[in-house]
Protein backbone atom coordinates (compact mmCIF):
# COMPACT_ATOMS: atom_id res chain seq x y z
CA UNK A 1 0.00 0.00 0.00
CA UNK A 2 1.58 2.92 -1.45
CA UNK A 3 1.39 6.30 0.99
CA UNK A 4 2.76 9.13 0.81
CA UNK A 5 2.33 12.44 3.47
CA UNK A 6 3.39 15.98 3.24
CA UNK A 7 3.33 19.42 5.39
CA UNK A 8 3.32 22.46 3.28
CA UNK A 9 3.04 26.18 3.71
CA UNK A 10 1.42 27.62 0.68
CA UNK A 11 1.66 31.44 -0.28
CA UNK A 12 -0.56 34.25 -0.78
CA UNK A 13 -2.15 33.10 -4.32
CA UNK A 14 0.09 30.16 -4.72
CA UNK A 15 -0.68 26.80 -6.28
CA UNK A 16 0.77 22.92 -4.42
CA UNK A 17 0.38 20.30 -6.33
CA UNK A 18 2.22 17.36 -3.70
CA UNK A 19 2.14 14.33 -5.71
CA UNK A 20 4.01 16.47 -8.41
CA UNK A 21 7.06 14.34 -7.88
CA UNK A 22 5.37 11.20 -6.18
CA UNK A 23 6.74 7.69 -7.52
CA UNK A 24 3.03 6.61 -7.89
CA UNK A 25 1.48 9.84 -9.21
CA UNK A 26 0.51 7.00 -12.14
CA UNK A 27 -1.07 4.72 -10.06
CA UNK A 28 0.74 1.30 -10.59
CA UNK A 29 -2.61 -0.92 -10.13
CA UNK A 30 -7.08 -0.76 -9.92
CA UNK A 31 -6.75 0.70 -6.25
CA UNK A 32 -8.39 2.29 -3.90
CA UNK A 33 -7.55 5.86 -3.24
CA UNK A 34 -7.91 7.59 0.13
CA UNK A 35 -6.82 11.41 1.39
CA UNK A 36 -6.51 12.89 3.92
CA UNK A 37 -6.08 16.94 4.55
CA UNK A 38 -6.17 19.40 6.75
CA UNK A 39 -5.44 23.41 6.75
CA UNK A 40 -4.01 25.45 9.14
CA UNK A 41 -6.24 28.48 8.63
CA UNK A 42 -9.56 28.61 6.04
CA UNK A 43 -8.28 30.09 2.45
CA UNK A 44 -7.10 27.20 1.00
CA UNK A 45 -9.05 25.27 -1.56
CA UNK A 46 -8.41 21.86 -3.11
CA UNK A 47 -9.40 20.25 -6.65
CA UNK A 48 -8.99 16.41 -6.44
CA UNK A 49 -9.02 14.42 -9.66
CA UNK A 50 -7.82 10.77 -11.23
CA UNK A 51 -7.48 10.12 -14.30
CA UNK A 52 -10.14 11.48 -16.42
CA UNK A 53 -12.72 11.77 -13.54
CA UNK A 54 -13.25 14.93 -11.29
CA UNK A 55 -13.41 13.66 -7.82
CA UNK A 56 -13.45 17.32 -6.21
CA UNK A 57 -13.83 20.24 -7.60
CA UNK A 58 -12.34 23.28 -6.22
CA UNK A 59 -13.60 23.35 -2.32
CA UNK A 60 -12.55 24.27 0.56
CA UNK A 61 -10.28 22.07 2.97
CA UNK A 62 -10.66 21.72 6.34
CA UNK A 63 -9.23 24.40 8.93
CA UNK A 64 -8.02 24.02 12.18
CA UNK A 65 -5.04 21.67 11.72
CA UNK A 66 -1.47 22.68 13.52
CA UNK A 67 0.97 22.82 11.25
CA UNK A 68 2.87 19.09 10.92
CA UNK A 69 0.42 17.14 12.49
CA UNK A 70 -1.05 14.90 9.66
CA UNK A 71 -4.42 14.22 9.62
CA UNK A 72 -5.78 10.77 9.92
CA UNK A 73 -9.19 9.28 9.07
CA UNK A 74 -9.76 10.06 13.36
CA UNK A 75 -10.37 13.44 12.76
CA UNK A 76 -10.94 14.18 8.98
CA UNK A 77 -13.33 12.66 6.71
CA UNK A 78 -11.47 11.06 3.74
CA UNK A 79 -11.99 11.99 -0.27
CA UNK A 80 -11.98 8.38 -1.44
CA UNK A 81 -12.31 7.15 -5.26
CA UNK A 82 -11.40 4.07 -7.42
CA UNK A 83 -8.97 4.68 -9.52
CA UNK A 84 -7.33 2.39 -12.65
CA UNK A 85 -3.70 1.13 -13.22
CA UNK A 86 -2.25 3.98 -15.12
CA UNK A 87 -4.88 6.94 -13.69
CA UNK A 88 -2.92 10.24 -12.66
CA UNK A 89 -3.69 11.03 -9.26
CA UNK A 90 -3.41 15.09 -8.96
CA UNK A 91 -4.22 16.87 -5.51
CA UNK A 92 -4.09 20.86 -6.52
CA UNK A 93 -4.11 23.88 -3.92
CA UNK A 94 -4.73 27.22 -3.72
CA UNK A 95 -4.72 29.37 -0.82
CA UNK A 96 -7.25 32.44 -1.42
CA UNK A 97 -5.81 34.52 1.37
CA UNK A 98 -2.97 37.54 1.57
CA UNK A 99 -0.81 35.66 3.87
CA UNK A 100 0.99 31.93 3.98
CA UNK A 101 -1.14 28.96 4.91
CA UNK A 102 -0.16 25.50 6.24
CA UNK A 103 -1.50 22.26 4.60
CA UNK A 104 -1.20 19.38 6.01
CA UNK A 105 -2.35 16.33 4.15
CA UNK A 106 -2.00 11.69 3.72
CA UNK A 107 -2.71 10.08 0.72
CA UNK A 108 -2.94 6.11 0.21
CA UNK A 109 -3.50 3.94 -2.44
CA UNK A 110 -4.65 -0.28 -1.37
CA UNK A 111 -5.05 -2.36 -4.54
CA UNK A 112 -8.46 -4.03 -5.16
Amino acid sequence: MPAFTWSQSIAAGATFDPLDNWQYRYAPYRALMELFHRATAAGIVVTVTTGSDTVQEESPVTAGGTAGQIPSRLNVEPVTDKVDAGDLLKVRYRNTTAGALTVDGQIAITGI
